[in-house]
C-alpha cells in the first residue's frame, strides 16, 4: 500500500526544487515554516526566504511589493489566516492590481483536526473565488499539488492554492499526470450520475464510484482542481450526459465547489445538483477521521447523495 502524503509536503518539496531553478522566486511565511513546509525552501535558498512573523496582512503587502519588482513571491500561512485575516490585503494589494503573488495556504478544511474550529478554514474557497483576477486551485493529492505549484509559478497573476495537513492517498500517476489550469480531469466514465469533487474528496469520490459500480450504477467521476477559472464545458457535458450531479468538497457547501458547479449548471444545462460538504456549521476538535465521519465527508455520504439524486431525476 502506498504511503499517504499531505499536499503541504509536496508543496514544500516542489517549492525548494523550483526555487533552485528560478532565482526570482522568493518565499514569505508568517512564522509557521515548519508546518507549511516552506522550511524546505529556506534550507535550500535561505537568502530568498523571509519570516514575516505573525503579521499576515503585512506579509501579503510585502509580497505585493516584491511582485512589482519582478519577483515571484510565494506567501504561506494557514488557510484561516491567509484567506481570513489577510483578506483585505489580498483583495486590494494583490488582486486589484493583478500582481504576481502566489498565496499557498496550508491546513485548510476540517482535517486540521484537533486544533478545532478556530483553525479549520471551511470558507476559504468561497472567499478567494469571490475576488476578481484570483485563480483558485485545490489539488487532490501530492502529485497534483506538485504540478499545481509548478503551474502557478509559470502563470503571471494572483493565485490561491489550497493545501492540507493530513496525509492523503496518491491517486494520480506521477509519470503520466499533466496539470492544466482551468481543465477538469475525468477519472472514471459513466452516464447515470456525475460525481464532481475537489481536493481530498476526490479520493472519496473514487471510493464511492466502486461502491456504486457494485450496485450496477455507472458514475462519472470528475476532479476539479481549478475552482476558478472553472471548467464550464466539462460541467455542462456532465449535466447533459448524466442528468444529475453530486459535488464533494472538504469545505462549506456555501460558496465552494458545489456553489460554483450549481452556478454553471443553472446557466447551461439545468439538472439537480446535490452538495456533499460541511453543512453551514463550524467544525470542532477531534481526529481528522472522526471529523470526516461526523460531518459527512465520506464515500458513503456521496453514495447516499447519488441515490437521492437518481430519485430526483425520475
Amino acid at each position: 500500500m502506498m504511503k499517504k502524503i499531505a499536499t503541504r509536503e509536496a508543496y514544500g518539496n516542489t517549492l525548494a526544487e523550483i526555487g533552485k531553478q528560478n532565482e526570482n522566486i522568493v518565499v514569505l511565511d508568517a512564522d509557521l515554516s515548519k508546518s507549511t513546509k516552506t522550511a524546505v525552501f529556506k534550507g535550500e535558498c535561505p537568502e530568498r526566504f523571509l519570516n514575516m512573523g505573525i503579521a499576515e496582512g503585512n506579509m501579503m503587502t510585502v509580497a505585493a511589493g516584491l511582485a512589482t519588482c519582478g519577483k515571484i513571491p510565494f506567501a504561506s500561512t494557514f488557510a484561516i489566516f491567509a484567506a481570513g485575516r489577510a483578506f483585505e490585503q489580498i483583495r486590494n494589494s494583490i488582486a486589484y492590481p493583478k500582481l504576481n503573488v502566489k498565496v499557498c495556504a496550508t491546513h485548510a478544511g476540517i482535517t486540521v483536526g484537533e486544533d478545532g474550529a478556530s483553525h479549520q478554514a471551511i470558507e476559504d474557497i468561497s472567499l478567494m473565488r469571490s475576488i476578481p483576477n484570483m485563480v483558485v486551485i485545490c489539488p487532490s493529492d501530492a502529485v497534483e499539488a506538485s504540478a499545481a505549484v509548478k503551474a502557478v509559478a509559470e502563470y503571471n497573476g494572483p493565485c490561491y492554492v489550497r493545501l492540507g495537513r493530513l496525509g492523503v492517498n496518491v491517486i494520480n500517476d506521477n509519470q503520466e499526470y499533466k496539470f492544466e489550469m482551468g481543465k477538469a480531469v475525468k477519472l472514471r466514465e459513466g452516464n447515470e450520475v456525475a460525481i464532481i469533487a475537489t481536493g481530498m474528496m476526490v479520493d472519496a469520490a473514487l471510493e464511492a464510484y466502486n461502491i456504486l459500480a457494485e450496485e450496477g450504477i455507472k458514475a462519472r467521476v470528475i476532479n476539479i482542481h481549478t475552482i476558478k477559472p472553472i471548467d464550464e464545458d466539462a460541467i455542462a457535458a456532465a449535466a447533459r450526459d448524466c442528468g444529475v450531479i453530486v459535488t464533494a468538497e472538504e469545505h462549506s457547501v456555501i460558496g465552494g465547489l458545489g456553489s460554483a458547479v450549481a452556478e454553471v449548471v443553472t446557466s447551461t444545462y439545468p439538472v439537480p445538483v446535490l452538495r456533499v460538504g460541511v453543512k453551514d456549521t463550524f467544525g470542532e476538535s477531534g481526529s481528522p477521521v472522526e471529523l470526516l465521519e461526523k460531518y459527512g465527508l465520506t464515500a458513503d455520504e456521496i453514495v447516499k447523495a447519488v441515490k437521492k439524486g437518481l430519485e430526483l431525476r425520475k
